[in-house]
Order: structure tokens, then sequence, then C-alpha cells
């Protein structure tokens, strides 16, 4: 089943998660059942080739894929749970947010899979901030990070993407998902006091100014949806995918992973934007109060990959969230 014969429902979350996705129930391969065999030379290459292959858009996915793969069994030298790599986002008066005269269109372009009006008016109004300079991860938390955060603190706050609370070894660099926004915080709290420096979610604003430049892109790149710049449900493999695999979709500021491969907590919970309407949807009805997450995911379809879009988390499998963390001077 494709994006465009979806059941005719309008909500997603009525659907089993497979009908959801979009996808039939035959086997689905999004990458080929043989494809380390065909990057031999990957297994023998310096590490710090293997980290220049994943960041190259000269190379196929297929290939990226592989380098990054073979880099996590390695030993991913990009991943320092101590020293995360930062980029710098500048202060600077953010655009953020959607013209209501907007909503209709994005709804228009997006109802094929289930998106309603309601959950686009969240984004308005389009209002300008003043946002501080910071710096933010360029990668998303991984599996390998948030390990020792575990084995260091002896929290129980195992992300339900590890089968049976194992750590995925041959995961390591790959973006963990799902953790409860308290852990996340948990986390920047834990790594603060580890390393003697001011780490926390992003805020809202942080986010979306960090992932689209504060222009008023409508995604992290110029132009309209591009399923080959992020792993969405389109075009992505259906799992999470190394860190750093979509260079196309780095974001203005050299940020990655921000349009797709998992969700991401920020610091705030849903409230309506100065002068905007509070928006009931099924979010709220069935749970209240909630912490927003921001951008896309391997189990989404490319709607949440737009810099404005407000959402946040179900109980359910297809709601894979992560986060990453900026340091604030």
């Amino acid at each position: 089943m494709s994006a465009d014969a979806l059941p005719a429902v309008h909500n997603p979350n009525e659907l089993s998660d497979r009908d959801a996705m979009g996808l039939p129930g035959r086997l689905v391969e999004r990458l080929p059942h043989d494809l380390f065999a065909g990057h031999p030379d990957l297994f023998t290459a310096p590490v710090e080739r293997l980290a220049a292959v994943c960041a190259d858009p000269a190379e196929t996915f297929e290939r990226r894929y592989a380098a990054g793969s073979v880099l996590g069994l390695r030993g991913d030298p990009r991943i320092r749970t101590d020293d995360p790599e930062l980029v710098d986002v500048p202060a600077g008066k953010a655009e953020l947010g959607l013209p209501e005269d907007e909503v209709a269109s994005v709804v228009a372009r997006w109802a094929r899979v289930g998106v309603v009006d309601s959950w686009i008016r969240k984004e308005c109004p389009r209002h300008r901030v003043d946002i501080d300079a910071f710096r933010i991860m360029r990668y998303p938390v991984t599996n390998l990070e948030y390990r020792a955060f575990l084995a260091d603190t002896g929290a129980t706050a195992l992300p339900t993407s590890w089968r049976f609370g194992g750590y995925p070894l041959t995961r390591a660099n790959h973006p963990v998902w799902t953790v409860r926004p308290e852990d996340a915080d948990g986390y920047a709290e834990w790594l603060s006091a580890r390393t003697g420096r001011h780490f926390a979610l992003p805020t809202e604003a942080e986010w979306e100014y960090a992932a689209g430049g504060g222009d008023g892109r409508e995604f992290p790149w110029p132009g309209d949806f591009r399923g080959d710049h992020a792993n969405t449900v389109e075009e992505g493999p259906l799992t999470t995918t190394p860190v750093g695999v979509y260079p196309a979709g780095r974001t203005p500021f050299g940020a990655e992973d921000m349009a797709g491969n998992v969700e991401e907590y920020v610091a705030d919970d849903y409230r309506p934007y100065e002068g905007g309407e509070s928006v009931d949807d099924d979010l709220f009805t069935r749970q209240g109060s909630y912490r927003i997450a921001r951008g896309g995911s391997f189990t989404r379809f490319g709607d949440l990959t737009r810099c404005a879009r407000r959402h946040g988390w179900f109980n359910r499998s297809i709601y894979a969230i992560g986060f990453r963390l900026v340091e604030r001077p």
C-alpha cells in the first residue's frame, strides 16, 4: 500500500501501525538483502574514511548506510559521549510558526496521509522570536551515549526500542528511541554534572530556529519535501539509520537528522503561541498536557519534517521519539 493509497480514514491513530505507515501486508525491502556484500572495501577502510562516506552526498544512500553501519560496529569517532559535537547557532530574530492563511494549503498537500486541520493549526500564528546564541548537538543522542547514562547512573529508564531491555550492540551509532521526556531531561542533567557544562533540551523556538535557520523555510533544505533528504517512511529503510547519513538534509547551521530518523523532544509542554488558539486535538483530548516533539521519523510521513510542525507522543510503536541537547553559555 503506498502513501497515496491509505485507507479513507482521517486519523492515522485509528489505523494499525502498518496501515498508518502505508505498508502492504507482504514483504517490504527498501535496502538490498545483500547490501554489505556489495561494498566489501568498507570493512577494511579507515574509520575516518567511513565517516567521510557517510557525509558525502555524492555517494549513494546504500553506500552511506553501509559505511555508517560498519562504523558503528568498529567504533564511531563521531560519537563522543562526554564531548558531543556541537554546531553554533547565532543569535537572531527568527520567523517561526505558520501564517493562518497557509493552514488550508498545508492540510491539502498532506491530506493523503491523514493530516487534519487541528494538527497544523497548532503552528499558528507566524511570529518573530529573539533568540540568544547557543550550540546544538550535530547528531541526536545515540544508543551508545544513552547506554553510558544508564550504566553510570543505574537508571531503569530503558528505551522501549531496546527489545527486552537489551542494548542494541549493532546500532550503537543510531539514535536512541523511545524514551520518556523526563528521561531525556535526566540525561541532560547527568551530562551536565559529568562535564561541568550546561546541557539541556532545546526550547521549541531554539529547535525550530536550528532546524530551519529562522528564515521561514518549510523544511531544513530549500524548496519542497524530498524523500531522499531524510529518513522517513516514504523512501527510508523502515528502521533507524546511523546518524548523519542524510547529508542533503543538513540544516543551515550544520545539524544532522533534524527532519527524520527519530522525532525529538523539546523542553516545552504544549501551549498555544501568543495570539493563537488552544487546539484540543487527539493528543490533548487523550492525554491532557503533553511534551512537544519535533521533526520526522523513520515510521512517519514527511509532514512531520516541516520545521514548524508541533506534535507529541502516543503509546504506539510508530511514535519513535529521541532527543538532542543544546549547550548554552
